[in-house]
């Protein structure tokens, strides 16, 4: 079970050194979509987020990326002891948060190596293009191709890179499966795999429930935009009953 929300605790100095978020509520205009959401992440963990269509997974990532829709009406959210509740979205992304949206977001006009060149602009920089190039090859072939005209895989490729290169704290990854064949799930599976060993901490919304619960240490379970579990991911695996009746699988 999650901890209840204290508004009256100093939640910087209770909250664990990493992502902690205290009771959070969101709006799309007037529909109230995540509602009160709480999870505390230690550095170096793999939460997958999970819930049926409609749970308010997007909307949490969203409203933890500090995006301005939706609108964030209530809680907090500390980021190694920063109040990310208390910033725009581009101060956030500066204090290390970094979503990896299901659209991509690929910049039109730009090439593979332009567009990780913008993300290095301004700093803190993370990962060099070399060593991105190294983890994804096919981005290194196709450096000078345009993004946008990547397959969906290497779009997806690319825009975690981009992610990477800049100094982060933690990853956000919006449904990085969506619409991709199973070779190339394979291939992103493996990157996934190469970013957990090197201990980023990660958030992962992903339908394929069953790929996110073997890559994830722990586990979250929305409905209605209310958390129904926070476990181990072992614990969903293993849990037939609890799949069925929140995730139909």
């Amino acid at each position: 079970m999650t901890k209840p929300f204290n508004p009256n605790a100093n939640h910087a100095e209770t909250a664990p050194a990493f992502l902690s978020v205290w009771d959070i509520h969101a709006y799309y205009g007037e529909s109230y979509i995540v509602q009160g959401v709480s999870l505390n992440l230690h550095e170096g963990e793999i939460l997958a987020l999970l819930g049926r269509n409609g749970a308010g997974k997007t909307s949490t990532l969203r409203a933890i990326a500090r995006l301005g829709n939706p609108r964030l009406a209530g809680g907090e959210i500390w980021l190694d002891h920063q109040p990310l509740h208390r910033m725009s979205a581009h101060q956030a992304a500066v204090a290390g948060m970094a979503l990896v949206p299901e659209d991509r977001r690929i910049i039109p006009g730009l090439t593979v190596e332009e567009n990780l060149q913008l993300a290095q602009i301004v700093p803190p920089v993370g990962w060099s293009r070399e060593r991105l190039y190294e983890l994804f090859p096919r981005l290194g072939e196709r450096r000078k191709q345009e993004g946008v005209t990547l397959s969906g895989g290497e779009q997806q490729m690319l825009a975690i890179a981009r992610a990477l290169a800049r100094d982060i704290k933690v990853l956000l990854l919006d449904e990085p499966y969506e619409g991709l064949a199973p070779v190339i799930v394979d291939e992103i599976e493996k990157t996934l795999n190469v970013i957990k060993a090197q201990g980023i901490t990660t958030v992962l919304v992903e339908q394929n429930a069953i790929r996110a619960l073997k890559l994830a240490n722990r586990a979250i379970i929305l409905d209605t935009g209310q958390v129904v579990f926070d476990g181990s991911a072992k614990e969903v695996l293993e849990n037939t009953e609890l799949r069925h009746e929140y995730l139909a699988i």
